[in-house]
């Protein structure tokens, strides 16, 4: 394969918009050269600006323009309220579903669909790969913490296992890093969690975390989600990760800038970088550590083809 090969994917929007933003958001999507959108709301249950039945309209929406449309659980399940909409969400009967956690692995599972492996799953090896391609598995979304090398071998070892799996790669966006059943913003703004006011719905890029030495972004807080204070950037990676057997780049959703972003990454796929960057039209640092095997928000050089 050869990056011009590689397919352009859109994660779902981590962050906490309007209505509004979201409809007028995924109307411009649908005309980006995106091959699959995965929509919903994966984070936070208190988040009801958006319903199933407005996912799915847009949904038909993003079908209507040529894209594959594929639902994200939500990952951290607390209730039994959030089960009954993980339910709903399996059975809407229009479009696939990125498993999230493994209560929507096993819901998936027992109605027979296939579905996506999310990022939250950490799938690191051949026998967990195995595991889930019974289950039902076609695709899977890497972990964003594991290095490209590792992802490699794993990828060759599947291979030689039988394993016929489409790989997904975050290569752009900030890193979904930890959840917790605290919420940070909420806390921020000295309100309890259950009656949170909604606050992350003020930072549609989340809420950054510096530190207190060199006031560097360190983390950026999105209620119960932490996500790391840089944005991932594998532009440069694009080639390596075509060649190594992934199947699509997952760019993640910005409020701002983003059709910028997926027309930065359409040229990357042919070998071409723009100077300046669009990229630098969002406001956050970049990184590219763990793909190179260093920390996280380290930014390894990189050589353009």
């Amino acid at each position: 394969m050869t990056a011009a090969s590689l397919e352009l994917s859109l994660g779902p929007v981590s962050f906490y918009w309007t209505r509004e933003r979201y409809f007028a958001f995924y109307e411009q999507a649908c005309h980006w050269p995106l091959t699959s959108v995965t929509l919903g709301e994966t984070v936070c249950s208190r988040r009801r600006d958006m319903k199933l039945a407005d996912w799915l309209e847009i949904g038909h929406q993003l079908a209507a323009a040529g894209k594959q449309v594929i639902l994200g659980s939500q990952t951290l399940i607390e209730s039994n309220a959030d089960l009954r909409d993980l339910t709903r969400l399996c059975d809407n009967g229009d479009f696939l579903v990125e498993a999230n956690d493994m209560s929507a692995v096993h819901r998936l599972s027992e109605a027979g669909l296939p579905f996506v492996g999310g990022p939250a799953l950490n799938l690191y090896n051949v026998p967990t790969l195995e595991i889930l391609k019974r289950a039902g598995m076609f695709r899977f979304v890497a972990p964003v913490e594991l290095p490209g090398a590792d992802l490699a071998r794993l990828l060759s070892d599947a291979r030689e296992a039988g394993l016929a799996l489409d790989c997904e790669v975050l290569a752009y966006g900030h890193l979904p890093l930890a959840w917790s059943s605290r919420c940070f913003t909420a806390r921020h703004h000295q309100h309890p969690k259950d009656r949170c006011q909604f606050v992350c719905q003020d930072y549609p890029e989340g809420l950054s975390l510096t530190t207190q030495d060199d006031s560097r972004r360190l983390f950026t807080l999105n209620g119960i989600q932490t996500l790391s204070g840089a944005c991932q950037d594998l532009r440069h990676e694009l080639a390596e990760m075509a060649t190594m057997g992934v199947s699509a780049a997952r760019l993640s959703p910005r409020s701002e800038g983003m059709d910028e972003v997926v027309a930065d990454f359409d040229l990357a796929r042919q070998g071409r970088y723009p100077a300046p960057s669009p990229l630098a039209l969002v406001d956050a640092e970049l990184c590219n550590g763990y793909w190179h095997g260093q920390a996280g928000m380290d930014l390894a050089p990189v050589l353009e083809d």
